[in-house]
């Protein structure tokens, strides 16, 4: 599914306009974001949680040549479901 189906679906079903519901997915896409980017965990009870993560330097491997590479540490997005997402997926 793309962001535009995902639009056309909110709006059917709450029976709004699509420019309406792509304007309430894309505030509550820029909430999620500006959560994570203060380090911040946010939770959506039965569907997830959203948090940051972070990866320690390591060392890789460059595969077309065998070299060992160091990976910088970086920050990332993590999702783990909730209990009725889970159930849904099953």
């Amino acid at each position: 599914m793309t962001k535009a189906e995902l639009i056309a679906q909110i709006a059917d079903k709450s029976e709004s306009s699509k420019t309406m519901a792509g304007e309430t997915l894309d505030i509550l896409l820029d909430i999620i974001k500006s959560e994570l980017a203060a380090g911040n965990k946010l939770t959506l009870t039965g569907f997830g949680t959203f948090s940051v993560s972070e990866r320690n330097e390591r060392t890789g491997r460059n595969p077309q040549t065998g070299a060992e590479i160091k990976i910088a540490a970086c920050k990332v997005a993590k999702f783990k479901p909730g209990k009725d997402l889970k159930n849904a997926v099953k």
